[in-house]
């Protein structure tokens, strides 16, 4: 597992934090022995990082390794039996998803579900406000999680190269913040809910072409099981 230098930078419901949280975090990190993760299936990597600090460390490793939303699911990963049954209970959710969210999309990813919306199907051009098409595919993911409680999100906004980074970033952050309201909105617990940006950092394709950027421009869900359903 390999590390970029610099200094990340987080944002928790509008709050950024570029100096004591991200040290922090990566402290603990490395009390685990990262130098060891090469060696390590994803299910053996998940347990330790979520045995040392949950899903906050594993967001750290998504942050290092290009995916936030993949990374805090594999820190949330427990294994065992508590595992297959928080699996199981995914695959069914996964399976409802996927009808009840067109143009979404939905996959299982260890122990929890990675839902990614392209921005064009929630929010204009340059713009934060939930389109009225959109309402119904949230309307429907908030349908799903009060059908299944013991879950937690994480949703993280991405935005093209377009523009500056401080504006992209503060963009992503205001999009992630309103899926996460309107889901509040629509009945989700705020408790469950944790909104992230991350502006151009994690790209999925080529910010040089159009259909790239398109790809770059979207809101990932990591939805996992919550402490509770993670006790043996």
């Amino acid at each position: 597992m390999q590390f970029r230098t610099g200094t990340p930078r987080f944002a928790l419901h509008g709050f950024t934090s570029t100096s004591a949280t991200a040290r922090a975090l990566f402290a603990t990190l490395l009390v685990v022995n990262v130098s060891a993760c090469a060696s390590m299936n994803s299910k053996t990597k998940g347990g330790v990082i979520g045995a040392a600090a949950g899903g906050a460390v594993g967001g750290v490793v998504g942050n290092q390794t290009g995916s936030t939303t993949r990374g805090v699911i594999i820190g949330a990963a427990v294994g065992g039996t508590v595992g297959a049954i928080i699996g199981n209970q995914m695959d069914q959710q996964a399976k409802e998803l996927k009808q009840s969210i067109p143009g979404a999309t939905v996959a299982r990813v260890g122990e929890g579900i990675a839902v990614t919306f392209e921005s064009g199907l929630l929010y204009d051009f340059d713009s934060d406000v939930i389109r009225p098409e959109a309402a119904t595919n949230l309307s429907n993911l908030a349908a799903s999680l009060g059908k299944y409680p013991n879950t937690d999100l994480l949703i993280v906004g991405h935005t093209d190269d377009k523009g500056t980074t401080d504006y992209n970033q503060a963009l992503s952050e205001r999009r992630a913040t309103a899926a996460s309201r309107y889901l509040g909105g629509a009945g989700v617990d705020a408790a469950r809910l944790r909104a992230l940006g991350r502006g151009e950092t994690e790209p999925l394709g080529s910010n040089a072409s159009e259909g790239g950027r398109q790809t770059n421009r979207r809101v990932e869900i990591a939805i996992v099981a919550n402490a509770s359903a993670r006790k043996p």
